[in-house]
């Protein structure tokens, strides 16, 4: 894809917020949702209630060998965070099993100039949540997971583009190949 911007600017801002990570329980899952947080473009990744060195080891590790950068924050408290955006203009958007679906609404959010903070519970998620949103979004009305839903939100946001998106500082890059595996050393 030619000419291809940098996801980062599309939007002020993309942040996603866990609720509820659970180490002993949701290690791989709240990385996996770090991590796809970071290749599908999102500028930040917030962990409620704790910090977790693990999480935050993998999106170094990924962002020193493909390159990019995404903000970190831990520990801190959900509700406050969301109240806290929500005043300095930017929106909240609660991805929920409960929610309207995504292609009824995605059209709105990619037209606001907002920005973002994506929700992904881990455990059950307070009302508080729903009703501090400004949209509560379905991907489906069936059980899935978590790490599903953010990556297929995020795609729809960014219109596919984060799919060809190669961060310029990265060392490596992936040479596509139909056999095999191919990496380039920059």
């Amino acid at each position: 894809m030619k000419g291809l911007e940098d996801l980062s600017k599309i939007y002020e801002k993309v942040y996603v917020l866990r609720l509820g990570h659970r180490p002993e329980r949701d290690k791989r899952i709240t990385t996996h949702v770090a991590l796809v947080s970071r290749a599908f473009g999102a500028n930040g990744f917030v962990l409620e209630g704790i910090c977790d060195d693990k999480v935050r080891d993998s999106l170094l590790k990924a962002s020193k060998s493909w390159g990019g950068k995404i903000d970190y924050i831990c520990n801190v408290d959900g509700k406050e965070y969301v109240k806290k955006w929500r005043e300095e203009g930017g929106e909240v958007i609660n991805l929920t099993m409960y929610g309207i679906n995504v292609e009824d609404v995605i059209d709105k959010i990619i037209i606001s100039p907002k920005k973002k903070l994506i929700i992904v519970g881990a455990e059950k998620v307070e009302r508080f949540y729903y009703d501090n949103s400004d949209y509560n979004v379905a991907i489906g009305w069936q059980p899935h997971s978590e790490v599903a839903a953010l990556a297929i939100f995020l795609d729809r946001l960014f219109k596919g583009r984060e799919l060809f998106y190669n961060y310029r500082d990265a060392p490596y890059k992936i040479i596509p190949s139909e056999r095999g595996k191919k990496v380039e050393r920059k």
